[in-house]
């Protein structure tokens, strides 16, 4: 059963061209099918670098690797995000924050729409901080809840307060650990993840510019905070979520942690670690990949 985008606009459909400005792609200049139509799985994260990687990883993986081959940034008209595919699987950066990811999944939505993508799955692979886990543990989410632990993603539109589902899809989420498993490399657990504002005082950290509250009251948030099933911590996932939801896409959220915030504010590991650990979703996502296309 096919199951295509939903777009959630009916203004679209009376415009002549959709230009993608921060993709630097149209409509009007560009063949939406043919550079994308083939597209199953979009893989999303914050660097740009850490994409390229991705696609460089999964191309291997997939046996689309050719010696010396390089993969060109589709998006290189503009330095907003970076874009890169090979055969099935497209790898898209989105900066920091809900506004940059929200910004990029309105035209990331259209592109696949144009492109008449079906059966789509979308997964932000990326890095957070953890609670009550290890460093270097993966967390699947199973929902995003905000500041106040609630699964919902809050915005003002049009002077009023919108308040969209942040759940994202279980079957997936349970495949993904299943996944996990048979790679046997890392620690994998389903939680729920708490997505804030900024990196500093709506994390709860000690060591930003301001801060008004003191570790006691920090402790006793992030320990609310697990109680509640959050397991980690990132700047992302709710409008994610949200915007997977409407427009009738599967999508997950695999983060590494990179500390237990129950034990400190910043990260220390040194630069090899990291990289490591940064490579952990990459890993389980690839395995995913490889596994639905009969490659494992």
């Amino acid at each position: 059963r096919e199951n295509f985008i939903h777009l959630c606009n009916p203004h679209l459909e009376k415009m002549k061209e959709d230009i993608l400005y921060h993709f630097a792609l149209g409509t009007g200049t560009h063949d939406f099918p043919a550079l994308f139509g083939d597209v199953k799985f979009v893989c999303v994260g914050g660097s740009p670098s850490r994409m390229k990687s991705f696609i460089a990883y999964i191309a291997e993986e997939l046996g689309f690797a050719s010696p010396g081959g390089d993969y060109p940034n589709i998006c290189a008209g503009t330095d907003r995000y970076a874009m890169y595919k090979v055969g099935p699987v497209l790898s898209v950066s989105h900066g920091m924050g809900i506004p940059s990811i929200s910004i990029m999944l309105h035209e990331l939505i259209k592109l696949l729409h144009h492109a008449k993508c079906s059966n789509i799955t979308i997964i932000r692979i990326g890095t957070s901080g953890g609670i009550g886990l290890e460093p270097g543990s993966v967390v699947i989410t199973r929902q995003s809840v905000d500041a106040t632990f609630k699964p919902q993603f809050e915005q003002v539109i049009l002077g009023k307060t919108v308040i969209r589902s942040t759940n994202l899809d279980e079957q997936l989420a349970r495949e993904l650990m299943q996944c996990s498993k048979e790679i046997n490399q890392f620690n994998t657990v389903i939680g729920n993840t708490m997505c804030t504002l900024d990196f500093y005082e709506g994390q709860g950290r000690l060591d930003g510019a301001i801060c008004l509250y003191n570790e006691e009251e920090k402790l006793q948030y992030l320990k609310e905070a697990y109680d509640s099933g959050v397991r980690n911590i990132e700047m992302e996932s709710s409008v994610f979520a949200a915007m997977c939801n409407l427009s009738g896409v599967k999508g997950a959220v695999v983060c590494v942690t990179l500390l237990n915030r129950l034990e400190g504010d910043q990260i220390s590991s040194s630069h090899d670690v990291l990289v490591e650990y940064q490579q952990r979703p990459q890993k389980l996502v690839g395995y995913f990949i490889k596994k639905s296309l009969g490659k494992v």
